[in-house]
């Protein structure tokens, strides 16, 4: 049985990090949801913009790895840029969406968790003051059509860099949202937040950068796994991160490394062929 996750929120769960930034994550046991069925992961996992990249959700997926070597796990990506939580509400279309995709991904799984970022687009006092109150209707909505009243949610603070970037008149209230966010974690059963402390982001000051993102999905499972807040910055994420990129790959996946190499163009049939000999005869 995979284990799956519901991925939900704005730009910063869909991910925008430059995938050039950062290390390949690959691995034959973490799964993407297309089309209703479950495929190998590879980044962008949430395609809701041509700009997707580098979300948290890869290196969540492989911390979760690796405290569970002999699972498998999946993401259901239904995060989109740009929204707010009016756009979230109960029996909107991007509700609905998260409800179809979660519904599908329960055919062949167990939903064990929601991850949710989100809150660039209600940086005002006004929308930070009313922001528990509509994000506890869409949770508890989800938890209750989904038949998962217990499975942990973890939520992320907005990035300490938001007033600085070229957008930063925007984002002068940032903070407010942060205290709901982790007020909302502290007062509710089943929820946990993380910290985005010391985090960056890309040029255009908003979105975190491939690097943050990759921390951010540690720190988000390192919330996940011991069922706790994470008002501070892991100490050892970063060790964390470099035994996820140095695993070595099976040879299941070198092979689907390489045809897709092939099927991109990268290389040329010959030399295909040869290196699908030379892992074939391993």
């Amino acid at each position: 049985m995979i284990h799956s996750f519901l991925m939900i929120g704005q730009s910063n769960m869909a991910g925008r990090g430059y995938a050039k930034e950062v290390p390949l994550i690959f691995d034959e046991h973490i799964k993407m949801l297309r089309n209703g069925l479950w495929q190998i992961m590879s980044e962008p996992i949430n395609f809701d913009r041509p700009s997707s990249g580098v979300g948290l959700a890869s290196s969540f997926a492989a911390s979760w790895r690796k405290d569970h070597q002999q699972d498998e796990i999946g993401l259901i990506p239904c995060a989109d840029g740009g929204t707010s939580l009016d756009d979230w509400a109960v029996g909107s279309t991007l509700f609905e969406n998260a409800l179809s995709q979660a519904r599908l991904a329960q055919r062949t799984s167990e939903i064990k968790g929601i991850l949710w970022h989100q809150g660039e687009s209600d940086c005002s006092p006004e929308k930070a003051e009313q922001y528990q109150e509509k994000f506890s209707k869409i949770i508890n909505a989800l938890r209750q059509e989904l038949n998962i009243p217990e499975a942990p949610l973890i939520i992320g603070g907005l990035g300490d860099y938001l007033p600085n970037g070229l957008f930063g008149q925007y984002f002068m209230h940032y903070s407010f949202v942060n205290r709901e966010l982790e007020d909302f974690a502290q007062s509710n059963e089943n929820c946990y937040f993380v910290s985005a402390k010391g985090l960056t982001a890309n040029p255009d000051g908003v979105h975190f950068n491939a690097h943050s993102q990759r921390l951010l999905g540690i720190r988000y499972y390192c919330a996940y796994r011991d069922l706790k807040h994470l008002p501070n910055s892991n100490v050892n994420e970063n060790d964390i991160l470099n035994e996820i990129y140095n695993r070595p790959y099976t040879k299941t996946e070198r092979l689907k490394l390489l045809e897709h190499e092939f099927a991109v163009g990268n290389i040329e049939g010959k030399d295909y062929l040869m290196q699908l000999k030379a892992i074939g005869q391993e």
